[in-house]
């Protein structure tokens, strides 16, 4: 059978596509075309995409995790290796999720909505977004230290499985919530749907699942239970606040769904 381009079909043909549009759309990495694609730089379509986002996390967190890792093993101590294995993971995506952190505390400061939207679109940073963002990387910092003081080298496998949980929580509000922007990117790339809420669920279950030999089950299943509650809070605050959802809410969704979880997993390991 012939895929899209004349060129034949192979198992696993759409996921492969699928994984490779999520690091592209999300990421810094120099991903190449592959067979069977149109075209590599088009908006991604976000109704099936984002059921590969688990594993994207898992690849863009890995670099980080290794940084983290070495740095720990030479000698830093947790607090450095924890700033350096979060600079590499900033570097990998590009601030996107921060970015969305920052003008999400920064918009919902505003009177209206209009005014709300507005100031999300500003590209430069006000006071809530520069606190939000001091706070929420402080919290990250500080949970892998503890991580990496409790438990050593499995804090590394934290951090991989937070970042790819967090990713799942994270469209909560693409499919809780309509585009507060008709005419906005959110719009343009589509909602998921259910089935590939459910994918992208399984995919996350299946991390955590692998996770088990190195984290403690009740550990997991606060990260699970606590990033998809922190994205919950926010999404239903970007209801009332703005009617709807962007860009911005889903990246600040990610990052406190993220912070919720290493922080779950801290709490339910002896200090």
């Amino acid at each position: 059978m012939s895929g899209r381009g004349g060129e034949a079909d192979w198992p696993g043909r759409g996921l492969i596509h699928d994984l490779a549009a999520c690091l592209r759309f999300y990421s810094r990495l120099p991903v190449p075309r592959l067979p069977g694609e149109e075209d590599p730089h088009a908006v991604p379509d976000f109704r099936r995409v984002p059921r590969m986002l688990p594993v994207a996390g898992l690849i863009l967190a890995l670099p980080a995790a290794l940084v983290l890792l070495a740095a720990w093993r030479i000698g830093l101590g947790p607090f450095l290796a924890a700033i350096l294995a979060l600079a590499a993971l900033v570097l990998v995506t590009g601030a996107l999720h921060e970015d969305g952190l920052a003008d999400v505390a920064d918009g919902l400061g505003g009177a209206t909505r209009v005014r709300r939207l507005e100031i999300m679109r500003d590209s430069r940073i006000g006071t809530y977004g520069a606190t939000a963002l001091v706070l929420v990387l402080s919290l990250r910092i500080g949970a892998l230290a503890t991580l990496l003081d409790r438990a050593g080298a499995a804090a590394a496998a934290a951090l991989v499985l937070a970042a790819a949980l967090s990713r799942v929580a994270a469209l909560l509000p693409m499919v809780l919530l309509d585009p507060a922007r008709p005419g906005g990117l959110s719009a343009a790339v589509g909602s998921p749907n259910r089935r590939t809420l459910r994918v992208a669920a399984g995919f996350g279950l299946a991390l955590a699942l692998l996770a088990l030999p190195v984290l403690p089950a009740a550990g997991i299943l606060a990260m699970i239970a606590l990033a998809g509650l922190a994205a919950l809070a926010l999404t239903r605050l970007a209801a009332a606040k703005i009617g709807g959802q962007t860009g911005d809410v889903v990246g600040a969704c990610q990052q406190a769904a993220e912070a919720a979880a290493l922080l779950g997993l801290v709490a339910c390991l002896p200090a």
